[in-house]
């Protein structure tokens, strides 16, 4: 592998993403791999393959990891898998009326969804949310950066400068993040750290959790803001399901069980097979390679939008706000439609779809744009246009223009919102 496993979940949190992104910023610090630039201001990573400097999108990055994963999987059954079919892309969210809301704190990103089950195996998604920056990665880049300034303190030496020292001290904080799970101390010891100096320090439990009380902090947060977008109160959530491997950590749960008053949290999903589980169930599904009980042929799903989904008609080049078409959280499958005009005196309009909750477009995701040509002006010198977005049951999205006056149509299908 070109990349460690170990900064897979970095190289994870760079899809989407733009290198300018305040966050891509903040993290880059820790990375000990390099960040460049690449085509649409989308991150690209740099590393060195037999002796030649190559560059990576993400995405390649993650096809390498699928065709590991794949020859993995033909070592395991002792045959070669001829094709990989991706029926649909999972979200990495979860017999009486109920009320659950999981809770999925994983390595990179932060996942809440909260669900209504109204009868056995029909399931509503009320409300999601979380950070897709926010989970295990932060918690090490904080113990890392705490010990690369006291390395600097004790040694007057910096440790950043050598992409190898960084590798190994995130290695050893993340092993010791681990272990602080099950121990009031774990040690971080490294031998030859840095120009022949070892490394050796003891973590106590309580520096781990006041160094990340911030991050701890944000996902009660963002819980809470789950709650109020699905208009639901914390005393009516019947069940607490916690998932993801950071999750193990005491002063997670603690947390948690504080801010449902007291409640027993549900933990007895393993958090690191959930939602390889949930996509089996649901590949199964789709398949139509069901069990003989029809249990998961029964199961229905009724989705919502994770993030607002809206337009910014261009002109020339001339960027503004975000018009929100699809607020965050609405049921799908749903349409909805917007009227929108040109510029004055302008034939040309470019639609750009985005993804996001900021009004400013530059802050949100470029989704993709289309354009609508020689159009007819009003007597006010613009030109009306109806714009809609449609998105099917499996998440499909169809956003169309229309000029009014003439029927002049274009569209674009987005694959996954």
């Amino acid at each position: 592998m070109l990349i460690n496993l170990v900064y897979i979940t970095d190289v994870k949190r760079l899809i989407g993403s733009r290198f300018h992104d305040p966050q891509v910023q903040k993290d880059m610090n820790s990375w000990p791999f390099k960040i460049v630039e690449g085509p649409a201001e989308k991150p690209t990573v740099v590393v060195e393959l037999k002796g030649e400097e190559k560059k990576y999108a993400p995405e390649e990055l993650s096809a390498m990891v699928l065709k590991k994963l794949k020859e993995c999987a033909e070592a395991f059954i002792g045959r070669e898998l001829q094709l990989l079919t991706v029926w649909t892309i999972v979200d990495e969210r979860w017999h009486n009326d109920k009320n659950v809301l999981v809770f999925d704190l994983g390595g990179g990103t932060f996942d809440v969804s909260l669900l209504k089950i109204r009868k056995p195996g029909v399931i509503d998604v009320k409300a999601v949310g979380g950070d897709t920056h926010l989970g295990g990665e932060d918690f090490d880049t904080t113990l890392v950066n705490y010990y690369v300034n006291e390395f600097k303190k004790k040694h007057r030496e910096g440790l950043r400068r050598n992409p190898r020292a960084m590798g190994r001290l995130k290695v050893a904080c993340e092993k010791a993040k681990r272990d602080l799970s099950s121990s009031i101390f774990a040690p971080v010891e490294i031998d030859c750290l840095y120009e022949e100096i070892d490394f050796s320090i003891k973590l106590s439990r309580a520096k781990f959790e006041e160094l990340n009380a911030s991050y701890f902090e944000k996902c009660i947060q963002l819980v809470e803001k789950c709650l109020f977008d699905g208009e639901i109160k914390k005393k009516d959530v019947d069940e607490v399901v916690v998932v993801g491997g950071s999750t193990r950590i005491p002063k997670v749960q603690r947390l948690v069980e504080e801010f449902f008053d007291g409640k027993t949290l549900c933990k007895n999903m393993n958090g690191d097979e959930a939602v390889a589980f949930g996509a089996a169930i649901l590949a199964s599904r789709l398949s139509g390679n069901n069990d003989d009980d029809n249990v998961v042929s029964d199961i229905v799903l009724q989705d919502v939008t994770p993030l607002s989904l809206g337009v910014e008609i261009a002109i020339k080049g001339v960027h503004g706000n975000m018009s929100v078409v699809i607020p965050r959280n609405t049921s799908i499958p749903t349409c909805k439609k917007g009227i929108y005009h040109s510029l004055i005196y302008e034939t040309h309009a470019c639609i750009s779809v985005y993804q996001g909750e900021s009004n400013k477009v530059k802050e949100n995701i470029l989704l993709g744009r289309f354009e609508l040509c020689d159009l007819t002006l009003g007597s006010n010198g613009m030109s009306k246009l109806e714009v809609c977005f449609n998105i099917d049951v499996d998440g499909i999205l169809l956003v169309s223009a229309e000029e009014t006056s003439t029927g002049q149509r274009k569209s674009i299908t987005i694959a996954k919102t």
